[in-house]
């Protein structure tokens, strides 16, 4: 019964989470109207995630929808995601990830409507938490290409910029996901500035080397 119990909490605390993340980025302006979408694994072959047509400032615990790795509808009143097939394929591809943010932040956005991918060694903070950002070539939103136009570059990557539509996201944790959007945004405002005063100059292949070294060791340390 303890066991019973803990589950039923650890699932309640996801979909609050995916509720508390959902606003937090319809606040920033990434998931304006109904755009945008969130999931968390809950183990390993479930997943929960955000309904379809739904904005991300009303959203509730109980909209939240469960579906197996094959996209199978589980539970939820709901319709899930249109773009589940993109989730699910990082979840299929990255062991190491449990939840996938899918937005639109404006700047990073129109990288991806300029056919610009946002991979240039710039800004020390992007090298050290993000790393290069390629851009996936266009796919129709809510079909199959769109995931297939990902999977090269799924298994190198933790962010994707989705070319004339957006941006993905993913990692260990819904908050380490969320961050990393955040993360590109602001990297893509930098890039943007950096272009606008006609003077960005890449990091030095010896720089690009130590920053590697240094997130090796935060990453061992804060494990």
């Amino acid at each position: 019964m303890a066991a019973i119990a803990f589950a039923i909490e650890a699932a309640t605390e996801q979909r609050r989470a995916l509720v508390r993340h959902g606003k937090s980025l319809y606040r920033l302006g990434f998931m304006p109207g109904t755009s945008g979408n969130l999931s968390i694994r809950i183990d390993g072959d479930r997943i929960l995630s955000t309904p379809t047509g739904c904005s991300k400032a009303l959203l509730k615990p109980a909209d939240m929808v469960l579906v197996d790795l094959d996209g199978n509808h589980l539970s939820g009143a709901r319709a899930v995601t249109s773009e589940i097939g993109m989730h699910l394929a990082i979840y299929r591809m990255r062991e190491d990830v449990n939840a996938v943010v899918h937005a639109h932040p404006p700047i990073a956005t129109g990288f991806a409507c300029a056919g610009r991918a946002l991979d240039q060694p710039l800004c020390a903070e992007s090298v050290m938490t993000l790393g290069p950002v390629p851009l996936a070539p266009y796919a129709t939103t809510g079909t199959d290409q769109l995931a297939a136009s990902l999977r090269p570059l799924i298994p190198q990557h933790n962010a994707i910029l989705l070319a004339n539509h957006g941006a993905v996201t993913y990692g260990v944790t819904l908050l380490d996901a969320f961050q990393k959007m955040e993360t590109l945004e602001h990297f893509a405002h930098i890039s943007l500035i950096a272009e606008q005063l006609g003077s960005p100059r890449l990091l030095e292949e010896k720089h690009i080397n130590q920053l590697h070294h240094a997130r090796t060791r935060y990453l061992r340390n804060i494990r």
